[in-house]
């Protein structure tokens, strides 16, 4: 294998990569589901201050249909629907905490500037 079919498949990971996880939310949600284990669209919610049940809904099926969370629905009354992490999910556990840190780091860095 040449290197540029190398470069091409590493730039078609990290785009891959990247569509997977984009958005301002998804982390946000990862994050929590991963800090708090099995949580309702509800507490989801609340802990992502400022997203609409509407942006929530559609992360959450993104999530969903990339494997990343699984959805139980509730046999409550009234139902209720709970999400929690899929066994691959934990593998964006590393990717989280790196940004996490870079965005502290870049955080001291502007305020220093």
């Amino acid at each position: 294998m040449s290197n540029k079919n190398i470069d091409k498949e590493t730039i078609l990971a990290l785009k891959d990569g990247i569509e997977l996880l984009s958005g301002k939310w998804k982390f946000c949600i990862l994050h929590n589901l991963q800090k708090h284990g099995t949580m309702r669209f509800k507490d989801l919610q609340e802990m992502a201050q400022g997203i609409s049940p509407k942006v929530l809904s559609n992360e959450l099926q993104e999530l969903e249909d990339n494997l990343l969370i699984s959805r139980t629905v509730n046999d409550t009354k009234p139902v209720t629907v709970s999400y929690s992490l899929t066994a691959y999910a934990k593998e964006t556990e590393e990717v989280a905490n790196a940004l996490i840190k870079f965005g502290l780091k870049h955080r001291d860095k502007i305020k220093a500037k």
